[in-house]
């Protein structure tokens, strides 16, 4: 396909010049790029695919990056980066040095703030919103957020603080699932269509303007008026809670119609109260495969345009997590599975549709998920809670006040623990480590591969203490055939020198050194506390080189460091982890081998080369 108008797209000033026929032609090149690079690199398809028009119609109503513009997720950006002069660009999307899936201020002044986590957008619309009026600056902000992230409590809480405040304040709600409200009744129906029409709110708009200039009388005629009319609408309207916090309510409107959408925007900017747009899209919209499969096609791996065939698959991590906790369920009926709107991608598909009465999805609120398991574990049930590491960070709260200090037996399944890859900064899981391990009472296990996972967790079914399980994305490079049940266990004697290590890292260790004789290897299985008869063996030794998948402060191998100096340890010890910093998107196996963690890097470290 050629991309005749998208060439000619160099800012959203350029959008303003084109006629409806085409933006629609626009519509369809912006498409066919996102398939197409998102077939070739992975990505977020399916609600890209649906935001096409949406973005396209913000971006003729507003004026960025005056009018700043905060996608949440900013998985759903992908049409506003085309369109900020990222055409050229976009083939390295998510690549090695190439542009980010989610919205990266350092890319583009058309990126207000960072959006890879979901949930922030109205807090940080709103706080950019307040700093332009503290700054006397131009233009306003812009929430855009879908209606999964709208499950978020922190959301809510700045919904709460936006609509307490007078303003020309807005957020616009993509909706691509659920309906916020049901209006009732042909009146209801005939209002609705009413409002979203134009001409309805510029006579509103002309008799306000009229009124307020009419001296003594006119504010309190039009103030009457607007309580009739308030009085009259919630008679035929069930009220939804964006009116009840005190938003102005426009729409619903169509996700897919960019002018009647275009005009709805232009209206919230004239009102002078903080302002919802309610706009009803469908995810995947314009590729058949993500439209009839739009949670399969939500996050993607390499595919087959032509038939959709994904090119990764088989067995990972998380669907052996799934499937041990299925088998552990068939035979205790206290094990229940809670997800934080991750039923697929932590592996729990066959949980749910197997033990509905024990699969809890709370939505995409991690802090609530972690609270709800310590309430569940008071009362004797088993609760695991699946979870990507880099969304636990939210809990860190709830994982000391509400569990660990009370010892409550809540499992934590940390999926995506360690270098991620292409999602980058924002959902690499390179945290976990220093922060559960900061928690008193709370045990850390990180499994190396699928038998050892499966063992660990059913491990866990009889524990009276907070436990978490760490384990990588992807798949298991190879198995052991060894007892795990130990906190941690030694390859070979030799006494004198060591390599120590865990998770997945320990496969590439364990490559490096099988003809080495003049290393022992040492493997953690439970990683943290740190097992006493470990210090004492390790005392022994002359020479001690630690390799982990964390950042480097709060590591385990920085714990160990310390005990062992507190021992009195006078041989060499040395770690390779990963920098104090964040980490770009790239392939997991170059990240690895930039930062020392791969077998060649071991390798070379132990030959001191």
């Amino acid at each position: 396909m050629e991309y005749k108008l998208l060439c000619g797209i160099n800012s959203p000033e350029d959008l303003k010049k084109l006629n409806t026929d085409e933006i629609n032609t626009l519509c369809d090149e912006i498409r066919d790029v996102i398939i197409s690079t998102v077939s070739k690199n992975g990505g977020h398809l399916a609600s890209n695919l649906g935001s096409v028009e949406l973005t396209v119609a913000i971006h003729r109503a507003f004026n960025s990056p005056q009018d700043a513009i905060v996608f949440d997720v900013g998985h759903q950006s992908y049409t506003h980066k085309l369109l900020t002069g990222r055409f050229n660009s976009f083939s390295s999307l998510r690549q090695k040095d190439g542009i980010s899936g989610f919205m990266r201020p350092g890319e583009s002044e058309h990126d207000p703030f960072v959006t890879g986590h979901s949930g922030n957008s109205v807090s940080a619309a709103f706080g950019i919103y307040k700093a332009k009026i503290l700054n006397n600056e131009p233009g306003t902000a812009v929430a855009v957020i879908g209606d999964g992230s709208m499950t978020s409590g922190m959301a809510y809480e700045a919904l709460n603080n936006a609509a307490a405040i007078r303003s020309r304040f807005i957020v616009i709600l993509n909706d691509n699932k659920m309906s916020i409200s049901r209006n009732v009744g042909a009146m209801a129906r005939a209002f609705a269509k009413m409002r979203t029409k134009p001409k309805y709110h510029y006579i509103k708009f002309a008799i306000s303007d009229f009124l307020k200039k009419i001296p003594l009388i006119g504010k309190p005629i039009e103030h009457f008026i607007f309580k009739v009319k308030e009085g009259f609408k919630s008679m035929v309207y069930r009220k939804n809670i964006f009116t009840d916090l005190g938003f102005n309510y426009l729409g619903p409107v169509d996700g897919h119609n960019v002018e009647a959408m275009e005009s709805l925007f232009k209206i919230a900017e004239r009102y002078t109260r903080p302002t919802l747009v309610h706009v009803i899209t469908t995810k995947g919209k314009g590729y058949k495969f993500a439209e009839e499969n739009p949670n399969d096609y939500h996050g993607v791996s390499p595919f087959d345009i032509k038939d959709g065939a994904n090119a990764v698959s088989g067995e990972t991590f998380s669907s052996v997590a799934g499937n041990t906790l299925c088998e552990m369920a068939k035979f205790d009926d206290k094990i229940c599975a809670v997800t934080a709107a991750m039923r697929e991608g932590t592996g729990l598909y066959d949980f749910s549709k197997l033990y509905k009465n024990r699969f809890f999805d709370v939505g995409i609120a991690e802090q609530h998920a972690l609270t709800f398991c310590a309430g569940l574990a008071s009362k004797g049930i088993k609760p695991y809670f699946a979870v990507y590491s880099s969304f636990l960070q939210r809990s860190y709260d709830q994982i000391v006040h509400d569990t660990a200090i009370a010892g409550l037996p809540v499992r934590i399944l940390v999926d995506r623990a360690g270098i991620v890859g292409e999602d980058g900064e924002t959902h690499q899981g390179i945290f976990d480590v220093s922060f559960l391990s900061s928690v008193p009472g709370i045990k850390i296990y990180s499994p190396s591969c699928f038998s050892e996972l499966s063992k660990t967790i059913k491990s866990t079914s009889e524990i009276d203490y907070p436990v978490a399980i760490r384990y990588p994305r992807g798949a298991s490079v190879m198995e052991f055939d060894v007892d795990f049940n130990d906190d941690f266990t030694v390859f070979a004697k030799s006494g004198k020198k060591c390599v120590i290590s865990y998770g997945r890292i320990f496969c590439n260790a364990y490559k490096a050194l099988q003809n080495n004789a003049e290393f022992d290897l040492i493997k953690l299985n439970r990683i943290y506390p740190i097992a006493k008869d470990l210090i004492n063996m390790l005392l022994k030794y002359d020479e001690i080189l630690f390799f982990e998948e964390s950042v480097k402060s709060g590591s385990i191998s920085e714990k160990l460091g310390d005990i062992l100096l507190e021992n009195g340890f006078s041989g060499v010890y040395k770690s390779k982890t990963l920098p104090n910093s964040f980490i770009p998107a790239m392939k997991v196996s170059d990240a690895l081998g930039i930062y020392g963690l791969d077998e060649n890097s071991i390798k070379k470290a132990v030959s001191n080369e």
